[in-house]
């Protein structure tokens, strides 16, 4: 498998700078989502860090309302989020072959 641990020691590090990379990668995108009909705008990085956040006055006045789209626009932000960083690891890993050939 590995002719000695060099190799190994090289794969590995190989592998964090990979994840480095990708760690870099997803903080640089941006995600949003829109809810209500656009009273409820949320915006985060690939790191699921809101970045920014729209609140229509109307709902100011409605607790209710405002904590049920909040909810739901977190909700699917963060799916979204996390499908990207798993579709980004598993295209990392696919781009790897950790049993030594290239």
């Amino acid at each position: 498998m590995f002719s000695n641990m060099g190799d190994m020691s090289k794969m590995l590090e190989g592998m964090q700078e990979n994840a480095a990379k990708l760690q870099t990668e997803l903080a640089s995108k941006t995600f949003s989502v829109k809810t209500g009909g656009g009273m409820i705008e949320l915006s985060v990085n690939g790191a699921g860090e809101v970045i920014d956040l729209n609140i229509d006055d109307e709902l100011l006045s409605d607790k209710e309302s405002l904590q049920i789209l909040l909810i739901g626009a977190m909700n699917d932000i963060n799916k979204m989020v996390q499908q990207n960083q798993q579709s980004s690891a598993m295209g990392m890993l696919g781009g790897m072959n950790a049993f030594g050939g290239q």
